[in-house]
């Protein structure tokens, strides 16, 4: 079994990466975002982190947690969320095809990919340059022409705090060094 290496800095912040299985795109669907909201809210009341920024695509979410000062268990908060999400979508959700030996021996829905992928944020200019990236996401996979067109991330949250200005990521393709959550 592989041994997976996960950064683990308690009270650290994280970027994340969570995919659906085979990419189905379901999540803007309004029942699933309705449920992801409820379960998040859910977990977060038990397990308590930060949201610093998060955008909702069809078959993917990318965001920045923070988690309180002393705890570093982002994989819990993870699996909670996923199998709750699982749990409320297993009946609005058509069947998919045959479930795996190993996916049913789990007990998993084959909702989402298995894993996800995690980034340690560094510093205030990679924290910077992941939060640019989750907003501007929805452009770079061709969802909208203007980030402030796309509604489901926290980049509208941010205009009203003044940390972006409305027009950011408009229209002229602003361009973004560097991979993230590839």
């Amino acid at each position: 079994m592989p041994n997976y290496r996960r950064a683990r800095t308690a009270g650290g912040t994280y970027f994340f990466t969570v995919v659906t299985e085979g990419r189905r795109q379901l999540l803007t669907k309004p029942e699933a975002r309705t449920a992801l909201r409820d379960v998040v809210l859910q977990v977060r009341s038990q397990h308590p982190f930060t949201v610093d920024a998060w955008v909702l695509l069809p078959e993917h979410i990318h965001c920045l947690w923070t988690l309180p000062a002393g705890d570093t268990d982002y994989s819990k908060r993870w699996g909670l969320i996923k199998a709750g999400f699982s749990k409320q979508m297993k009946d609005s959700l058509p069947f998919r095809g045959v479930i795996s030996r190993s996916r049913n021996r789990r007990r998993e829905a084959s909702i989402w990919q298995r894993r996800f992928w995690e980034h340690q944020i560094r510093d205030e200019e990679d924290f910077r340059r992941h939060m640019d990236y989750i907003h501007f996401n929805s452009v770079k996979h061709g969802l909208v022409k203007c980030v402030s067109d796309w509604p489901y991330s926290t980049f509208h949250r941010y205009v009203a705090r003044g940390f972006y200005p409305g027009a950011w990521g408009g229209c002229d393709q602003l361009m973004l060094d560097g991979e993230f959550g590839e």
